[in-house]
């Protein structure tokens, strides 16, 4: 991934790595607060070799006492040693525990050996530490004392004398709640990366365009207010009002010397907000001066004429039938906007929206309208749209931001290629305020009325 979309992906899930800081943080001061404190008390030994009469013997000597001070660090954590300690001080644990307890350190080039010891409790750790300094000295004297008898070669002196400790050396709270804090924030901005890239939704405009073979010709913000009156306000400082002026706008230079007039409106799937598009586009051209006929041609689950409050008892499906004329069954919402119902649920939508009269319906309304806009059904899951599309001049395709997945949009632009349909061009809807792309295509609406409201339908 790109720079620019790991942050497009923490920005799209900003909450992970805030619940990766809080848990990482919780769990290591929970950590913390349960370990039983440790107390560490030291104490160093000093490794030297008698009687050095020359400078050359004092050098062997020294070269002896380097040699030894690995082996003798192995000694100090062996089981051995701490058998004595525990015999001297008369401890309640076996000498294969106490030797877990300390730790030796041969320091490098020295002949210098740091042994720590740690306990529960401080004063022990330090009466320990003091046996093993002298434990220690007296099985170095066993151990180098020749067979035959005489003075041990090597001598071992405590050189600095263990301490009461203060204050605990583990847990580190602090060390540890910073630890914590640090893994939680990189493993929540691991998983909102992880996120993004296991996302087959739809959201980026150029990808969009691509799967669906048209172009980007709008983004319609999500609007909460929309769910309820599913209208726009178009009278007052609105960003989604404006997001449907500039679809108004693109649509209508898609073609200048052959602008489509008739219009489907579908989704790949149901609740994209194709409904409330058709609506609000058909609002937005008429404040433009045109005349425009809108269609529900969605027979199975109608919903233009319930959102706008109209009669749906009759419509299309009765001038199909031959019941009754389009004068009959138009209703008229406002100036400029007029509405043909879907009318009775017939046995076969699919049939009657590719039939022949549905075709001369078409080209009627061509004559009488600047624009004929089709609600139409979603592509996937009906054939019904499929036999509408080829009599339309074009049809615009309603994709839900971060809910229609890139196969399902793929597959709904080749349903349309495969009847021959022109697709005109795809609107990503019920796009999120916070989404990037929001901010991308709102720099002109936020320069020119320095206002940023959103809006959409949610479930459409």
């Amino acid at each position: 991934m790109e720079f620019r979309e790991v942050l497009a992906a923490l920005r799209a899930a900003w909450w992970l790595p805030l619940i990766g800081l809080l848990v990482g943080g919780a769990a290591a001061l929970l950590v913390s607060l349960l370990q039983t404190p440790l107390y560490t008390a030291s104490t160093q030994l000093f490794v030297s070799t008698r009687d050095t009469a020359s400078t050359s013997e004092a050098f062997q000597g020294s070269q002896f006492s380097q040699q030894r001070v690995t082996s003798y660090a192995r000694l100090l954590t062996g089981e051995e040693l701490a058998g004595r300690v525990v015999d001297r001080l008369g401890l309640d644990e076996s000498p294969s525990a106490l030797s877990e307890q300390i730790t030796a350190t041969a320091v490098t080039d020295t002949v210098l050996i740091d042994v720590t010891v740690t306990d529960p409790a401080p004063e022990q750790a330090q009466r320990i530490a003091a046996a093993v300094g002298e434990e220690f000295t007296a099985l170095v004297t066993e151990l180098e004392t020749p067979d035959g008898g005489g003075a041990s070669p090597v001598k071992v002196t405590i050189t600095d004398r263990p301490e009461v400790a203060a204050a605990p050396s583990s847990p580190q709270t602090a060390r540890n709640l910073a630890l914590g804090l640090l893994v939680g924030l990189l493993v929540g901005a691991g998983l909102a990366v992880l996120r993004a890239r296991l996302d087959r939704t739809v959201k980026d405009p150029e990808e969009t365009a691509e799967l669906a073979g048209a172009p980007v010709i709008g983004t319609v913000l999500r609007d909460e207010g929309l769910e309820k009156r599913h209208v726009v306000e178009r009278l007052v400082d609105n960003r989604t009002a404006e997001d449907y002026r500039q679809l108004r706008t693109n649509l209508q230079f898609l073609n200048v010397d052959q602008p489509p007039k008739v219009i489907m409106v579908s989704s790949a799937l149901p609740s994209e907000g194709k409904t409330t598009m058709v609506i609000n586009l058909a609002l937005a051209l008429a404040d433009a001066g045109q005349r425009v006929t809108v269609v529900e041609a969605d027979l199975r689950r109608p919903k233009l004429t319930r959102y706008l409050g109209m009669v749906s008892g009759v419509g299309l499906t009765n001038i199909l039938a031959g019941t009754a004329d389009v004068e009959d069954v138009t209703q008229t919402y406002r100036d400029g906007v007029s509405v043909i119902a879907s009318g009775p649920t017939p046995p076969n939508p699919g049939e009657l929206l590719a039939s022949s009269h549905m075709a001369a319906l078409v080209t009627k309304l061509r004559e009488q309208s600047d624009f004929v806009l089709v609600d139409a059904p979603p592509l996937l899951p009906v054939a019904d749209s499929a036999g509408l599309a080829a009599a339309m001049d074009g049809v615009l395709l309603s994709v839900r931001y971060g809910s229609t997945r890139k196969d399902q949009l793929q597959q709904a632009g080749l349903t349309l290629e495969r009847v021959g349909a022109t697709t005109l061009g795809v609107v990503l809807n019920i796009v999120p305020p916070k989404a990037e792309l929001a901010s991308v295509y709102g720099y002109g609406y936020s320069y020119e009325t320095g206002t940023s409201n959103g809006g959409h339908e949610k479930g459409l």
